[in-house]
C-alpha cells in the first residue's frame, strides 16, 4: 500500500484506479485496496473468472448466516465470497441446475467483531463510490 501512495507501483500489470483513489472507510478490511492483484487481473482480462463486489449490508448479512449454520465467523473479505456462493447456488435453483461451488475463506473475523456489532445495530454505512472513477479501471 505505502509504494502505491508513493507512486511506484504497481509493478506488475493489474486493475486498479489509481495509487491516489481513496475508498470510502467501510469495513472490507483489504478489500480497499485500490487494485486487484495481477493473478485476478489476468484471470479477469481472459475470461476465466469476472469481479463481483457487494455492498456492506449486503454480504454482512449472509456472513450472519454462515456463523449461525456453520458455527465460523468470515472475515470481512471472505464474506464476499459467501454472498456470492449464495448467489450462484439460488441461481441454479432456480435453473435447476445442479454445480459445485467453492468459495475460499481467507480467515476468520474475530478482528472484525465491530462491523458485526455495528450491523446487528444497525450503524452500518453503506460505501459510496462513484461510478466514473469505477469506469476508469475497466
Amino acid at each position: 500500500m505505502i509504494t502505491a501512495i508513493l507512486s511506484v507501483s504497481p509493478l506488475l500489470k493489474m486493475y486498479t484506479l489509481g495509487h491516489d483513489y481513496i475508498p470510502s472507510p467501510i469495513h472490507a478490511g483489504g478489500l480497499r485496496y485500490h487494485g486487484d492483484s495481477p493473478l485476478h487481473s489476468k484471470l479477469t482480462k481472459e475470461g476465466y473468472m469476472d469481479a463481483l463486489a457487494y455492498n456492506q449490508k449486503r454480504y454482512l448479512r449472509p456472513a450472519m448466516l454462515f456463523a449461525q449454520t456453520e458455527g465460523f465467523i468470515v472475515a470481512p473479505e471472505s464474506a464476499h465470497a459467501v454472498r456470492a456462493a449464495i448467489d450462484f447456488a439460488e441461481m441454479c435453483k432456480k435453473k435447476n441446475e445442479k454445480k459445485i461451488i467453492v468459495f475460499t475463506n481467507s480467515g476468520h473475523g474475530h478482528f472484525d467483531l465491530a462491523a458485526y456489532d455495528a450491523f446487528l445495530n444497525h450503524k452500518i454505512v453503506n460505501g459510496v463510490y462513484k461510478k466514473p472513477i469505477i469506469n476508469i479501471a475497466q
